[in-house]
């Protein structure tokens, strides 16, 4: 969500992905929207149509079979939205730019974030979720592959040329009870200032079943 653009009407914006069939999870084909709000909490469509769909003339044939959920930058006064689509089984993370939230252009050189035979992201690179850190950007994505899903991560200086490190930030398995055996995916990344700690939560799913996880960034005390 993001503070309207000069010059449009509604205080705060957000992109949104949508799947037009009903009776499951994300059904085929998915699309991106995009919707105002007054106050951030009754929210109207902007447009009637998607601002990205399979059906585009720039769609890729990376992504000709489904398009997922946006995350959304502003950086010096351009929009930028990072979203993962799929051609068949195959995940992948593109970009796409905007200078009014409504019109959007794919990047040339999509995806930005690619698949890697036989790496940890050889399947999925999805889901990812841009940072600035320093004099940098940090995307947190989750890749499928080597029988897992796994917290991944990538690092650019401009937001379209990334480099993304081979090894999982967080591998599926690291919790010693079995909580995210199988899958360790779909963060969600707070700061908190008090003690200066970063709190990343995740999609586990293991030995209970799915639930959400937590890593922080330096050791929290036990609990009393």
């Amino acid at each position: 969500m993001r503070r309207a653009p000069t010059g449009t009407d509604g205080e705060y914006w957000t992109l949104y992905g949508c799947y037009p069939r009903q009776g499951g999870y994300e059904l085929r084909p998915g699309y991106e929207g995009v919707a105002s709000s007054e106050d951030g909490l009754v929210w109207e469509r902007v447009k009637d149509e998607p601002i990205l769909s399979v059906h585009d003339p720039d769609r890729g044939e990376w992504e000709r079979d489904c398009i997922y959920q946006p995350w959304l930058v502003e950086h010096d006064g351009r929009f930028y939205n990072f979203y993962n689509a799929a051609r068949g089984s195959i995940e992948q993370l593109g970009l796409a730019f905007s200078d009014n939230l409504l019109d959007w252009k794919r990047y040339p050189d999509n995806p930005v974030i690619r698949n890697r035979p036989g790496g940890y992201d050889e399947r999925f690179a999805a889901d990812g979720k841009v940072f600035r850190d320093g004099d940098h950007w940090t995307m947190f994505y989750f890749g499928v592959g080597r029988g897992g899903a796994h917290v991944m991560v990538a690092f650019s200086r401009d937001l379209e040329h990334w480099t993304a490190h081979p090894e999982p930030l967080y591998k599926a398995g690291g919790h010693p009870a079995g909580l995210d055996r199988q899958y360790a995916h779909k963060i969600s990344l707070v700061y908190r200032p008090e003690n200066d700690t970063f709190y990343m939560f995740y999609c586990a799913t293991g030995v209970k079943g799915r639930g959400i996880g937590l890593i922080t960034s330096k050791p929290l005390p036990a609990n009393p």
